[in-house]
Order: structure tokens, then sequence, then C-alpha cells
């Protein structure tokens, strides 16, 4: 196994925020923002969640069991050996290509053109072209990989293990945690996505719970 952690710092996460918890069949599992609403991928359905008052917006019946991410303009949801694309304003699945890790998936995040896709119980994230499913680079891991996220040009993917969770800033070409922030014991972490500014959105799996964890700050 790779000990991709040897410069991380680590803090604490700051949970700023709960939401929840929402009645799913399968809890909540992927999580993307659109500018707007949080979606949240819980079992059976996606379901768009209105960060300020925590109420849900929207709801599309798709099989939803584990990552989900956000092009600007459709949304692309892992469905066990495959990923939908989707119209969010209707609900259609619009093209589906085969996931990577063939039911073996679990975040996924959208940047410049690619899917980024989380595979837990193989401990890593493929970066794949998303016309196609083909895979284009391979970064490995030290633990499960659960949720994945993009944001101002960092890369993010959260971790779950037993009762420990982290959120995991990486470097994009070779994996190496740059910092980390620590779950509290028991908290997990499923799906993730940053709202493209201070807050990063993580699913709470079984537990039907969204949570909004505070991203670190720059220093320009």
């Amino acid at each position: 196994m790779n000990d991709t952690t040897r410069h991380a710092t680590a803090s604490p996460a700051e949970i700023v925020r709960e939401y929840g918890p929402f009645q799913a069949n399968g809890g909540v599992a992927g999580v993307t923002h659109d500018g707007h609403h949080v979606w949240a991928a819980t079992g059976d359905r996606l379901i768009a969640i209105d960060p300020a008052s925590g109420d849900i917006a929207r709801s599309l019946p798709r099989a939803a069991d584990a990552g989900t991410a956000f092009d600007g303009t459709h949304l692309y949801q892992l469905a066990e050996a495959r990923i939908d694309k989707i119209d969010p304003a209707t609900g259609a699945v619009i093209a589906s290509i085969p996931a990577p890790g063939q039911g073996g998936d679990s975040g996924m995040a959208w940047s410049d053109g690619s899917l980024w896709v989380g595979q837990y119980r193989e401990r890593r994230i493929v970066q794949i072209d998303p016309a196609t499913g083909a895979v284009l680079r391979t970064l490995e891991s030290d633990r499960f990989v659960t949720g994945v996220s993009w944001v101002d040009g960092e890369l993010w993917h959260a971790t779950w293990e037993g009762d420990d969770s982290d959120l995991r800033h990486i470097d994009p070409h070779d994996g190496h945690v740059l910092e980390r922030l620590d779950m509290p014991a028991g908290v997990g972490i499923s799906g993730l996505e940053s709202d493209g500014g201070n807050l990063f959105y993580c699913g709470g799996g079984p537990s039907g719970m969204l949570r909004a964890v505070r991203r670190p700050a720059r220093v320009d």
C-alpha cells in the first residue's frame, strides 16, 4: 500500500451546519452543487436541497446509489455499473456510459471536461472521458475513497474506513496528500462537493444526513 500522506498537514474538520436526516432508501450517497442547490443521491431518487432552508426543492426518480456530478448543464449519476447523464430540468437520461469500477465506484466530480470517479475498495480515483468512459489517469490512495471534488484548481476527496473519515486535498499528478481535515469519530463522509466558495457539502451515508464543512481559507 502506498503511503500517500507523508507531506500532509492535519486539522479538525469544522462542521458548520447539518441538514436532515432525509428519508431515503439508500441514505445520502453522491453529492453535487449546481450553483443554487445541493443535489444528493438517495438510492432511488436525486433530491435538490435548498442550502439556506434545508428544504427539498426538487426530486427526480432516478437510480442514484453513489457519486453525483454537475458539468454546468447536466447531472451525472453513478447507478451501479453505469453513469447516467441526466437533464436536471426533466430528469430524462440523455446518455449512459460504463462506470470504470463496474459497480465498485463511489464519488464523482466534474473538472475541465473530465469526470473524476472514486473507487471505494480499490482505494483510487480515476479520470475518465465522459463520452466514452475511457480511463485517462489513475491516482492511488491508502484509504477507502468516497466523495470527490474539484474547487479552484484543487482536487479533494473523502475517505471512510470504520469510524474514521476525513477530507483530503491531494496533488492531482501523483495523489499525495497535501492537507487533511479529520471528521469527528463516527461521522463518515460518502458524497462530497464544494459550493465553489468556502464550504464543502458532505453526504452522511446511511445516517441520511448532509453536512456543510468549512473549506480552509487560502492566503494570496
